[in-house]
């Protein structure tokens, strides 16, 4: 479900599903899980083969930067279409730091 890279000490999560629904909510939150468990602290994830969220991939999402805490950042790449429109509706787009891709997102991060 998710491949990985490190860029500038930054664990790049790039999500290779095209829905993150209920029934892979909790497969897509075990394996950030994971991540965060083994030490990376500044995340990008990377959602531009996204094209649906649903509420239980919202709250997977919120657990994942609940889990990072003040210790870490989360910062989500390359929304687009319907996933970009629910983060506004929700208003999620206050609580993630949005970015158009991987590499602004990674520079933002870096600073």
């Amino acid at each position: 479900m998710l491949s990985t890279d490190l860029r500038n000490n930054i664990l790049v999560v790039r999500v290779e599903e095209k829905r993150i629904d209920a029934s892979k909510a909790p497969t897509f939150k075990d394996e950030m899980a994971r991540c965060i468990e083994a030490g990376q602290n500044q995340l990008v994830l990377d959602l531009s083969q996204v094209d649906f969220i649903d509420s239980s991939g919202l709250g997977a999402l919120v657990s994942c930067l609940k889990r990072l805490g003040p210790r870490g950042s989360l910062a989500v790449a390359g929304a687009s279409g319907a996933v970009s429109r629910l983060f506004t509706l929700t208003r999620m787009d206050r609580v993630f730091a949005l970015h158009p891709n991987v590499d602004k997102a990674v520079e933002q991060l870096s600073a």
